[in-house]
């Protein structure tokens, strides 16, 4: 076992996921509605993510819940007990946000200790469990510097180690790795779900990164307008999304013109399946993935415009006889030529439709 499992394991027999619910929560600001009746249930342990474009009240519900922001209506409850009006520093909760907000003047173990500090916890056990904390971030041997002294990931982790030093029953995470480069981002989500699956502490993660959400996330809610679009698996969100939003912003989708007649959608002469609620027949736009289109020695007449590798894969974008253009997603021994005539096929996978524009 190693420092920051052990570091773990020591936190995690005294941190205790909660259940957190929002009820029809409303926030107004100055006329406009930010969240508009948001339902959301946690499930202790859990870790969820909030997804969503900017503006769409993904930040807002975190602050609601930790109480940084009063709320107009609805209620916000942690294991059962309405924490409405309880202020924030008694609610019990961790936070990480985008900045690092780390006290220059101080050491980072002395900024992992602070939280301990204003606890009146004392001394010899502060500097314990603020060991501990570092140890779990794997920054064990860097106690004695200052933030000036770190790279921003490293920053980021004494934050992270901040935030539960205290054993909180509830840790937020607003946009934590936007700040960073992209390796370290994926280095640093990682851990931060290894730290969370290790301690059970119910997480919800605000972010408009998608493939950050549908990493790390046990589930996903998709904002829009602030109102919760869709909350599911990753898998559910990405194979099944229930609405064309959702279809649209969870990963990439091609937008095909469409009919939909007697609830099949009818797309270049093939019948698709449609996903999500019974639709009303007409114009529509179907969204079909770039991996449910492939190659083929008869279909669509098209002509490669681009083509991208992709390391594990490629993407190839070609230009139907309309002026339609899809995209396909393929293996990375399929060289498609710019300019190049082929044939595109739909795989016959059921798809969203929303009314076409």
């Amino acid at each position: 076992m190693n420092a920051a499992t052990a570091a773990s394991s020591t936190l995690a027999a005294t941190t205790t996921g909660a259940t957190v619910d929002l009820v029809g929560v409303i926030k107004d600001y100055s006329g406009q509605r930010a969240l508009n009746g948001i339902d959301l249930a946690i499930a202790p342990g859990e870790f969820v993510a909030l997804l969503g474009p900017s503006g769409c009240g993904k930040t807002t519900a975190l602050r609601a819940l930790s109480g940084l922001e009063h709320v107009d209506g609805g209620s916000i409850s942690i294991d059962g007990v309405d924490v409405v009006d309880t202020p924030v520093n008694r609610r019990d909760i961790g936070m990480v946000f985008q900045s690092y907000s780390l006290f220059p003047h101080m050491t980072s173990l002395q900024n992992v200790e602070f939280g301990l500090k204003m606890r009146k916890v004392r001394a010899d056990e502060r500097k314990t469990r603020a060991l501990e904390a570092l140890e779990m971030v794997g920054l064990g041997d860097m106690g004695h510097r200052y933030a000036h002294q770190l790279s921003g990931g490293q920053q980021q982790r004494i934050a992270l180690a901040r935030a539960l030093v205290t054993r909180p029953r509830v840790l937020l995470l607003d946009e934590p790795l936007s700040a960073l480069d992209a390796k370290v981002r994926v280095q640093l989500r990682d851990e931060i779900r290894r730290i969370q699956t290790d301690l059970g502490i119910t997480t919800l993660f605000v972010t408009h990164d998608q493939e950050e959400a549908l990493a790390v996330a046990d589930r996903v809610a998709v904002m829009r307008e602030g109102r919760i679009e869709q909350i599911g698996t990753p898998e559910q969100l990405y194979g099944s999304p229930a609405t064309p939003f959702v279809a649209n912003f969870v990963g990439l989708s091609n937008r095909v013109p469409a009919e939909l007649i007697g609830g099949t959608v009818h797309a270049y002469g093939v019948q698709l399946a449609l996903l999500g609620d019974r639709q009303p027949d007409g114009a529509v736009t179907a969204f079909v993935r770039p991996e449910d289109i492939t190659f083929s020695a008869e279909g669509l007449d098209a002509t490669v415009t681009a083509s991208s590798f992709l390391g594990s894969l490629r993407r190839t974008r070609a230009t139907l006889l309309d002026g339609t253009e899809l995209t396909v997603q393929h293996e990375v021994d399929i060289h498609p030529q710019i300019g190049e005539k082929v044939r595109l096929r739909f795989t016959g996978r059921p798809v969203s439709a929303g009314a076409r524009s």
